[in-house]
């Protein structure tokens, strides 16, 4: 059956947009408002929600502790080698400072320079630890959730983006936006594109606490209010606003055209592994989104030997159906600029 977010067929349930993992953020972007935490919250929500349809409701849902103990630690030392690795400039392919969208300044003698917020590619067969990396990215953990809210089978699961975002080398935020919706569109043209299946599950998994996340819940049912059209990128607040509180082995699923933000501390440690899957029905949509990260340089190259057979094999499936996303978008360009 082709992939539906039910952001984008329910109407929004009325009522407290208040979310496990979330907290209304009063003062200020960065998180000093008053907090509430996912155990306060959960009993002012419907037991019987499933995660689809809180993510239809919110635009974004919170897994909590998916990875811990072992894993997580395991984790943690592969993002922080890997982490120290292109600061130095060992690795090419990195999120450079002060830039928010790609492409990302990366030539010179050291990409890093002028330091990094974020580390591409976690899959490409040249990273370090690069055997983890493919078995968190095709654990249960991530694969069970997305197979729930793309609500299609694995045989129609794409293999998207696989990053990590790192706390940059100073003070540091991104400006308000979707992600494939640039900020110059009208009512009408994000409605439009708001309007039609998401076509992929996006996620975010905090290795350390991460308050990173702000978001607007509900704004991926609905264009732009006129207040939102007005605001400076970079406000502080806006209404009804969250700020998304992750545990380390939290993961959030958000819908990349709920209108979000980020805000970084360079005081305080930051791994986040960021990745998506996708349908085959979304290829030509997604196809843009996906491939402006380069994946097409390297993916034939991508081996999954670090897998049990059954997990390699799904790897291999929606491999190919990147590739084939590959082969008919042609020229893609970029999503969004700044």
């Amino acid at each position: 059956m082709p992939c539906r977010h039910a952001s984008l067929m329910l109407m929004q349930i009325p009522g407290s947009m208040q979310t496990p993992g979330a907290r209304f953020d009063s003062q200020s972007g960065n998180g000093t408002g008053s907090s509430t935490r996912a155990a306060e919250c959960t009993s002012r929500l419907p037991s019987t929600m499933t995660l689809l349809e809180k993510l239809n409701r919110d635009g974004f849902v919170l897994v909590p502790k998916a990875f811990t103990g072992e894993q997580l630690e395991t984790l943690r030392k592969a993002t922080q080698e890997v982490t120290a690795f292109a600061r130095s400039g060992k690795w090419p392919d990195v999120r450079t400072l002060p830039k928010q969208f790609p492409p990302w300044k990366i030539d010179g003698p050291n990409p890093a320079a002028e330091g990094i917020w974020g580390v591409q590619g976690l899959m490409h067969p040249d990273m370090p630890h690069q055997a983890e990396f493919i078995k968190t990215y095709f654990s249960e953990a991530i694969i069970s959730p997305t197979l729930e809210l793309l609500q299609c089978s694995k045989d129609q699961l794409v293999m998207e983006l696989f990053n990590l975002l790192v706390r940059p080398d100073h003070d540091f935020e991104l400006r308000w936006h979707r992600d494939d919706i640039p900020a110059t569109a009208t009512p009408t043209e994000e409605l439009e594109r708001l309007n039609k299946p998401a076509f992929s599950a996006q996620w975010n998994l905090a290795l350390y606490e991460d308050s990173s996340l702000v978001v607007i819940p509900g704004s991926h049912l609905r264009a732009r209010t006129e207040t939102e059209q007005a605001a400076d990128p970079y406000e502080k607040v806006l209404p009804d606003q969250l700020v998304v509180d992750m545990e380390p082995g939290d993961i959030v699923f958000y819908n990349n055209n709920i209108l979000h933000r980020g805000v970084y501390d360079p005081k305080i440690e930051r791994m986040t592994l960021h990745g998506s899957a996708g349908h085959v029905d979304g290829a030509k949509l997604r196809a843009r989104n996906v491939l402006q990260h380069g994946l097409r340089t390297w993916i034939d190259r991508l081996g999954f030997e670090a897998l049990d057979e059954k997990d390699r094999a799904l790897a291999e499936h929606m491999r190919a159906n990147l590739v084939k996303m590959g082969q008919f978008a042609g020229d893609v360009g970029y999503s969004l600029q700044g």
